[in-house]
C-alpha cells in the first residue's frame, strides 16, 4: 500500500504542476466557500452566542467535504482499485496548492525588480492580507517570501501529511482526512479574524491542526535549503507572529535565506539581516519548490515507518 500511496501522491503534484489551480468554477475549495460565505453573519445577540455558533460551525462544515471525498473514493473502490486510486489523486490534488503559490511570488518578485510597485502592490494581494498601499519594493518582496513559506504549510504539507500518514491504511479515510484539514483551513481564511467572534472556533481548531504541519515545513525548507541548523535559529523568532504555527515555516526561510522578514508593526523576523532582494526572492522561490519535494519524501518516509511498525505489531501479536 505505500507504493500505491507514492502513486497517488504523485498523481496529485503531476496534476498542480501541469494544470496549477482548476477555475473557481470547477474548483470544489470554490464551492465550499460557497457554503460557508452565508455562515459568516450575526448568529446570536451576544458574543458568547456568536462564540458558541462558531464552535457548531468549526465541527460541522469541514465534515461535509470530508464525507464527500471519502465517500467518492470509497464507492470508486467498488468499480476497481485503479479508479479510486485515481479518484484519491484527484482528492489531494484540489486540495492542494504549489503552482499558482510559487507563480504568483515570482510574478510580485519580478514586479519590484522592474520598478512596478503598483502592479506588486496589485499582485500581492492574492498572498498577503495586510494594506500594501505604502510598502517599498523590499517590503513588498518581505511580504511574497514570507507568504510562500507560510502557504507551503497551508497549501500542501497540511492536507499532504494526512494523505500520506491514512492512504496505506485506507484511500478513502486518507482522502476524508485532506478534505477535512482543507476545510478547517478554508474556515479560518474566511471566518478565522479577531473581529468575528463566531470564527473563534475555526482559528483555534485550524492552529490546533495547523501545529505539525508548520513544523514538519519548517525542517522541509531547512533541509531544501541545505541548512538543517536554520529549524534552530528559527527559534528565536518563531513565535513573534500573532499565529501560533506561522512563524516557523517563515522563520526558518528568514535563515535559511539570511534576510529579514517583517510585516511592519507586528513582527520583525531574522533582525539582523537585510529585507530580501529580486534575487533573494528568486532564491526564495526555488527554496520553496525544493521544499515541497523534500515534505513530499518526508510524508511517505513517516508512512512508510508507520505501516512498517504497523505491521511488526500485528507479527508481535
Amino acid at each position: 500500500m505505500v507504493l500505491t500511496t507514492i502513486i497517488v501522491i504523485g498523481l496529485a503534484l503531476t496534476l498542480d504542476r501541469l494544470v496549477g489551480e482548476p477555475p473557481n468554477a470547477a474548483h470544489p475549495v470554490a464551492w465550499l466557500g460557497q457554503l460557508i460565505t452565508p455562515l459568516d453573519r450575526e448568529w446570536a445577540d451576544s458574543e458568547r452566542g456568536q462564540r458558541l455558533a462558531g464552535f457548531a460551525i468549526a465541527l460541522v462544515v469541514p465534515l461535509v467535504p470530508a464525507v464527500v471525498a471519502g465517500g467518492l473514493v470509497l464507492a470508486t473502490s467498488a468499480v476497481s482499485p485503479v479508479v479510486s486510486g485515481a479518484v484519491a489523486g484527484l482528492v489531494l490534488f484540489v486540495t492542494t496548492s504549489l503552482r499558482s503559490l510559487l507563480e504568483l511570488t515570482e510574478t510580485v518578485v519580478s514586479a519590484t525588480e522592474c520598478d512596478d510597485l503598483e502592479t506588486a502592490r496589485t499582485e500581492i494581494r492574492g498572498l498577503v492580507g495586510r494594506d500594501t498601499s505604502a510598502l517599498s519594493a523590499a517590503e513588498i518582496r518581505s511580504g511574497a517570501v514570507e507568504s510562500a513559506g507560510e502557504n507551503l504549510a497551508d497549501g500542501l504539507v497540511a492536507t499532504l501529511l494526512p494523505f500520506a500518514l491514512l492512504a496505506p491504511f485506507s484511500l478513502p479515510a486518507a482522502a476524508a482526512a485532506a478534505a477535512w484539514v482543507k476545510g478547517v483551513n478554508t474556515l479560518d481564511s474566511m471566518l478565522g479574524y479577531p473581529s468575528k467572534p463566531h470564527g473563534t472556533g475555526s482559528a483555534r481548531l485550524d492552529d490546533l491542526v495547523m501545529w505539525l504541519p508548520a513544523r514538519v515545513t519548517a525542517v522541509a525548507i531547512a533541509l531544501a535549503g541545505a541548512d538543517p541548523r536554520a529549524v534552530f535559529r528559527a527559534r528565536e523568532w518563531a513565535r513573534d507572529p500573532p499565529s501560533p504555527n506561522s512563524g516557523w515555516p517563515m522563520a526558518t526561510l528568514a535563515c535559511v535565506l539570511s534576510v529579514r522578514l517583517t510585516k511592519p508593526g507586528v513582527y520583525d523576523l531574522n533582525t539582523d539581516a537585510e529585507l530580501p532582494t529580486a534575487a533573494d526572492g528568486e532564491r526564495a522561490i526555488i527554496v520553496v519548490g525544493r521544499a515541497a519535494v523534500v515534505a513530499a519524501l518526508l510524508a511517505v518516509a513517516l508512512a512508510a515507518a508507520l505501516t512498517t511498525l504497523m505491521g511488526s505489531l500485528e507479527v508481535g501479536t
